[in-house]
């Protein structure tokens, strides 16, 4: 099947999925009572969505544990049915076409191996091709330029169970694209991995992304995957979307909370009394002194600049210092996760 590329190459219109959850009393009667006549709950893990993808995106798809993450991936993978909506990958339906979907997409779970556990990796390799129908040429060239990439052939003989976490985690990402798909799923791919490792990891997916034009959605809880990775985020929260655009939007709508740090030239007890009287006339902004040498003012950069701050402060706090603390996307997305910020906040704006 071929790409239009104005069609997007994952579409799905609200798609939502549902599981029963057993719920029961515990201890022996409740266990009894379960048995004749069972209680379940039902449990939304995706709610409703929207989403589209075009080809060649790469995509970050975020959110705290339990939003329905890996939920979603496991939709457009098709190893699981939507209760209700509609989901498309390249024009077909992931459940309803299962074998044809596999085809179309490579997939790593960091938890999860598609190695067999105690045969050679070149050997599971070679079952992959055979799984998926490759000639004898085109897996030579494929199997050839992923080895030399992920510098793989000092693995090739090593059963997968004696692989370290980085080693296999090579070898999985090869064997997800040994069949070139246009689409690869990242669910955590990174995690346990140490810099070196990372760090080849990323510049392998971002190689792929800029000479194939492989589209990419990553799930994961690392900011550094996600920055250096993806172009767009997405953020889920309890089963639904919100937030769609680019990570950078992220630090200018939430980016308004500020810190003043302040060195005082001597112990002054008394400073944060003398700046709480100097900016008395300002809004959104609050005094801390953590210690006598120490100042800390924090203040809403919409509403007051630090230079205001400053010229209030430079006649009342004596000082040697002054550093201007700016809040980290890492941070903000820790705060969104956390429900210190919301997107429907007074001071967010509108999702």
């Amino acid at each position: 099947m071929t790409d239009v590329s104005n069609e997007p190459i994952i579409r799905a219109t609200g798609l939502t999925k549902r599981f029963k959850r057993a719920s029961r009393s515990s201890g022996l009667r409740g266990a009894v009572v379960h048995l004749f006549k069972p209680h379940y709950t039902t449990m939304t893990a995706v709610d409703n969505i929207d989403l589209s993808i075009q080809p060649g995106e790469s995509v970050a798809y975020v959110g705290p544990n339990g939003a329905g993450k890996s939920t979603t991936v496991k939709l457009l993978t098709g190893i699981l049915v939507p209760s209700e909506g509609e989901v498309e990958v390249r024009g077909i339906s992931p459940w309803r076409h299962r074998i044809e979907n596999a085809f179309n997409m490579g997939v790593v779970f960091g938890q999860r191996t598609q190695l067999w556990w105690d045969i050679p990796v070149q050997e599971s390799f070679r079952l992959l091709g055979d799984i998926y129908q490759l000639d004898t040429v085109t897996f030579s060239r494929t199997f050839d330029n992923l080895v030399e990439v992920l510098d793989l052939q000092p693995l090739l003989n090593v059963p997968a169970r004696q692989l370290s976490l980085g080693q296999r985690m090579r070898c999985d990402l090869a064997a997800s694209l040994v069949h070139s798909p246009p689409i690869l799923y990242l669910d955590e791919p990174s995690i346990g991995l140490d810099v070196a490792v990372k760090a080849r990891f990323r510049e392998f997916i971002r190689a792929m992304h800029r000479e194939r034009g492989l589209t990419v959605m990553l799930t994961s809880h690392d900011l550094g995957d996600i920055e250096e990775l993806c172009d767009r985020m997405i953020m889920i929260d309890k089963g639904r979307i919100v937030y769609d655009g680019a990570l950078s939007e992220i630090t200018n709508r939430f980016g308004w909370e500020r810190t003043l740090n302040l060195t005082l030239s001597d112990p002054t007890p008394k400073a944060s009394i003398d700046a709480a009287d100097a900016l008395s006339r300002r809004t959104g902004v609050t005094v801390d002194q953590p210690s006598d040498t120490a100042l800390t003012i924090t203040y809403d950069g919409r509403i007051v600049t630090s230079g205001e701050l400053i010229r209030d402060l430079a006649t009342r706090v004596p000082m040697t210092d002054i550093s201007i603390e700016e809040p980290t996307a890492e941070s903000i997305i820790r705060n969104l996760y956390e429900g210190t910020l919301r997107f429907d906040d007074v001071h967010g704006g509108e999702a």
